[in-house]
């Protein structure tokens, strides 16, 4: 490198921190900036599938991930009434030999909390609130609603879906109620495994409406996405409060597993969040700002892939910087083409999977079983979901292809 770059970062979420520690592992100087009083993640899980598993071993928290996560047995797809399985795909066995990395289920303070180990007190700062953005010659400044501001070679928008540095690049960008609300709880767990529910990712497919369930916290907890189609309007926020009994009529005539799970749920614990799509957008860097996870992608959570895609990112951004040393421009289009690509693909994908999952009409679902049924009796590994093309990606092979391009470009 020619120069030690500067690197702001605001949003000191998952992206953030994984880009804070990316980059120090490369020697690069970054400082965080984050709206809340402190470092914490709601009570909620996150798949981490294989290829973020593998970037989180390339920043050496391999052995964090296994103390923190659970391993599932496998995939499973259950109908909605009786429980009979659609399709059973296996992990713990395969997932190390098909895609070169382990399927865990985490908790997200987990998970962030690993990310943050080793980030320096004093490169980080909290209740700073990002105003906007602006650009002066060789300098990007960060501009804070205290009127403070932070001066860098590069600042990166790692704030999440209503990105304040979007905003002050891009202009105000439109969003989608899908009609979809989802509702998100934790379970604990007084005997591994409860008898109700298997220690698996289990897919619970039912009509306008679906539920994911899986341990988190080494089988200490049962997390619970659940998905509904709903006219109503819900708020953009993962912290609304919702209730038990809220949940339960959502899911009446449900299987009894379910209906179980959802009686043991925190009254104070339980939240709900409408779901909002927006378009893949056509570029993410201007000048000497670039964006990040849900800041640049945010997408539909029915591939579980929010998170990944935001460690992904940053490992990309640390690899292509230090790589491209000085050379700004080059560094962050090499970053968009590794990246961008990817990350429309997931979140288009993401929203056809809302509309498979949630047929309604007894022969659409009676068609997709047939063909889960069909793809399993072809190939017992393929992944229900198809997303085989998800997790064989290798976000710690950036740099080989960025020497490839350089090949290509002399």
């Amino acid at each position: 490198m020619t120069k030690t770059l500067r690197v702001g970062i605001v949003g000191g979420g998952i992206g953030g921190v994984a880009l804070a520690r990316a980059l120090a592992l490369r020697g690069i100087e970054a400082h965080v900036f984050e709206r809340a009083p402190a470092f914490g993640e709601i009570g909620a899980g996150v798949q981490m599938t294989p290829n973020a598993a593998k970037v989180l071993r390339a920043l050496g928290l391999g052995d964090e991930l296994q103390r923190i996560g659970f391993l599932p047995n496998a995939m499973v797809g259950r109908n909605w009434e009786d429980a009979r399985e659609l399709f059973r795909t296996p992990l713990r066995e395969v997932c190390p030999r098909l895609f070169g990395a382990d399927f865990w289920h985490v908790h997200r303070a987990d998970l962030h909390a690993i990310l943050c180990s080793g980030i320096p007190a004093n490169r980080v700062r909290f209740n700073a609130v990002c105003t906007g953005v602006t650009q002066e010659g060789d300098v990007a400044v960060a501009h804070f609603a205290d009127g403070s501001h932070f001066e860098a070679d590069l600042i990166v928008g790692a704030d999440g879906i209503h990105s304040a540095v979007r905003g002050a690049i891009w202009g105000a960008t439109e969003s989608r109620f899908t009609g979809h609300m989802c509702w998100r709880a934790l379970v604990p767990v007084d005997q591994h495994p409860l008898p109700f529910v298997s220690p698996d990712a289990s897919f619970w497919m039912g009509p306008k409406a679906h539920i994911v369930t899986y341990y988190v916290k080494g089988g200490a907890a049962v997390n619970i996405v659940a998905v509904n189609e709903s006219s109503d309007w819900v708020a953009e926020s993962w912290t609304e409060p919702s209730t038990r009994e809220e949940l339960l009529a959502a899911y009446e005539g449900w299987h009894e597993n379910i209906i179980q799970l959802f009686q043991r749920t925190d009254k104070q614990q339980i939240f709900k969040w409408g779901l909002f799509d927006r378009e893949p957008m056509e570029q993410w860097s201007r000048g000497r700002v670039t964006l990040l996870g849900d800041a640049a992608h945010p997408m539909l959570p029915f591939l579980s892939q929010g998170a990944a895609m935001a460690i992904e990112d940053a490992y990309v951004l640390a690899a292509a910087l230090g790589h491209f040393g000085g050379d700004l421009g080059a560094a962050l289009q090499a970053y968009e083409v590794e990246r961008r690509p990817r990350t429309a693909r997931v979140q288009l994908e993401a929203r056809e999977r809302g509309r498979t999952y949630h047929l309604a009409s007894p022969e659409e679902q009676r068609q997709r079983d047939l063909a889960f049924q069909k793809e399993q009796a072809k190939n017992p590994n393929a992944v229900g979901i198809k997303a085989e093309w998800v997790y064989e990606y290798d976000a710690t092979a950036c740099l080989d292809r960025f020497a490839a391009a350089d090949t290509v470009a002399v």
